[in-house]
């Protein structure tokens, strides 16, 4: 009978754990922590940002109504429009409208199109991100292999004349104007070439000078860094280990050295594409491009200023989404990374 009881008793379900207990033990994981510290910033991030489109419409000197619908029209007209658009409300109701208008679409009214500000976002908005995603593969596919071959090239002191050339071509690339490198584009290839159009979306050569104005400078940075990451990499401890098993140098590069140095490179990869989001600006409206880009331009000549709250507010979504998501990447890659454990505010 005793024993009958032990064994009852050995093999009874325990009691459940708190739910508060679970709940900490459930921080526990790194995975977790990193999911909830990553949200919590976005949602401030993004809290931040709507804020700050909001009050840019109310920090603008003078009476953008006024300004928009320019110096004939009547006092009638100018409150007629105001109460049309919402403005005439209390700052704080204003406030609450422009969020709750964030979850439904409804962003106002463009006075420069008479059209809700949504469907004008909507109808430029596929055309700004074939453009910034095509300049940000680009910009890829050129810095890697380039600061990978640059790397082995010119490893322990090696071929010391390319490497300066390398390292001047990349410092004067980098620091020219997305404008500017459009603008020599157009007059090169466009018009004394010829080779490629220079205005609007087309077909896949319209691509071919935007995407280079755009992606020329951030590849040459990137490059700098992928070479001086591939070369601490190659004097590591693990590529030392893998030459000692006899495995051809090519293989070493390729798949023990260069992974490595690529995802540390992914950090700043994500902050250039954050730049390059905001270069789609300029270089849109150097090449005429169909996008919000060179809509933001003639909203803010044209005194449209809730156009332009909407597409600041675009642009900075697409920033900050932009940045989370290499960070993810990052963990993923590199699961040993400090990426998981940081605790404080970001890169």
């Amino acid at each position: 009978m005793t024993t009958i009881i032990q064994t009852a008793g050995a093999t009874a379900p325990g009691p459940e754990a708190p739910p508060a207990r679970r709940a900490h033990g459930l921080l526990q994981n790194r995975w977790v922590r990193f999911a909830v510290r990553r949200g919590g910033r976005l949602l401030l991030s993004l809290w931040v940002l709507v804020t700050a489109a909001f009050l840019m419409i109310h920090l603008v000197p003078g009476d953008p109504i006024r300004a928009a619908l320019g110096p004939t029209a009547t006092p009638e007209l100018i409150e007629q429009t105001r109460r049309n658009l919402g403005l005439d409300a209390p700052l704080w109701e204003q406030y609450l409208r422009f969020l709750a208008g964030i979850f439904t679409g409804e962003l106002g009214t463009s006075i420069q199109f008479r059209l809700p500000v949504a469907d004008v976002i909507g109808d430029r908005l596929p055309a700004t991100l074939a453009l910034g995603v095509a300049g940000f593969v680009a910009a890829v596919l050129i810095a890697i292999p380039v600061g990978a071959l640059i790397a082995v090239a010119t490893r322990r002191g090696r071929r010391r004349g390319l490497e300066l050339g390398f390292a001047s071509s990349s410092v004067v690339l980098g620091t020219i104007p997305d404008f500017l490198l459009g603008v020599a584009l157009v007059w090169i290839f466009g018009v004394t070439l010829r080779l490629f159009p220079v205005a609007g979306a087309g077909g896949p050569d319209s691509y071919v000078l935007p995407v280079l104005a755009l992606a020329v400078g951030p590849a040459a940075i990137l490059s700098r860094i992928v070479r001086v990451e591939l070369l601490a990499a190659l004097e590591a401890d693990y590529v030392r280990t893998a030459r000692s098993k006899r495995l051809t140098h090519a293989r070493v590069v390729l798949r023990h050295a260069l992974p490595n140095a690529v995802t540390a490179s992914l950090t700043l990869g994500g902050l250039l594409l954050g730049s390059m989001v905001a270069g789609t600006v300029l270089v849109e409206n150097v090449f005429a491009w169909p996008g919000i880009g060179s809509t933001v331009a003639g909203s803010i000549l044209g005194k449209d200023y809730q156009l332009v709250q909407g597409i600041v507010l675009v642009y900075g979504v697409g920033v900050l989404l932009a940045n989370t998501i290499v960070d993810v990447i990052l963990a993923i890659l590199d699961p040993r990374s400090t990426i998981l454990d940081e605790t404080g505010g970001g890169r």
